[in-house]
């Protein structure tokens, strides 16, 4: 008989973080992950093209929501992403605070894989609670194995 596992989660835990897309950090993100879409880099294109400044990449913001997730996670269990599916809402321009936000949705034990099944919701929202962007994922967590 297999002893049941302690998760290292519960169902309703919610965790977030707020960071600010400055015009720099966002060329610096766009050019470390080769993408030189111009909507990243230069202002003026970036108005010519209808933004009143540079927009922040699909690629970071999700970054920045996935990794969120690895770090809450790791400091208690074994986290793995398994899916992640996001909607971008708008565009997130250059000078915007977003509050990063994730809820533990469901939880489900899953002995094949030595864990459990994490479904989260995730939000990234601006101060007046307008979403740019929305994610559900799933992470397999798994206890930490003693060091």
């Amino acid at each position: 008989m297999i002893a049941a596992m302690e998760s290292c989660a519960a169902v309703g835990e919610q965790f977030g973080q707020r960071v600010t897309l400055d015009a720099e950090s966002i060329r610096r993100f766009a050019t470390a992950s080769g993408d030189l879409n111009p909507l990243h880099h230069d202002e003026a294109f970036a108005r010519r093209s209808g933004f009143d400044a540079l927009i922040a990449s699909g690629t970071h913001v999700s970054a920045l929501m996935m990794g969120l997730t690895a770090t809450h996670f790791s400091q208690r269990c074994a986290p793995l992403g398994l899916e992640f599916t996001l909607r971008f809402v708008r565009a997130v321009l250059a000078g915007t605070t977003l509050d990063l936000r994730w809820t533990l949705t469901s939880l489900s034990p899953k002995a094949s894989l030595r864990g459990d099944l994490a479904r989260l919701e995730g939000r990234a929202c601006d101060d007046r609670g307008v979403v740019y962007v929305e994610s559900d994922a799933l992470l397999l967590l798994r206890p930490r194995e003693p060091r």
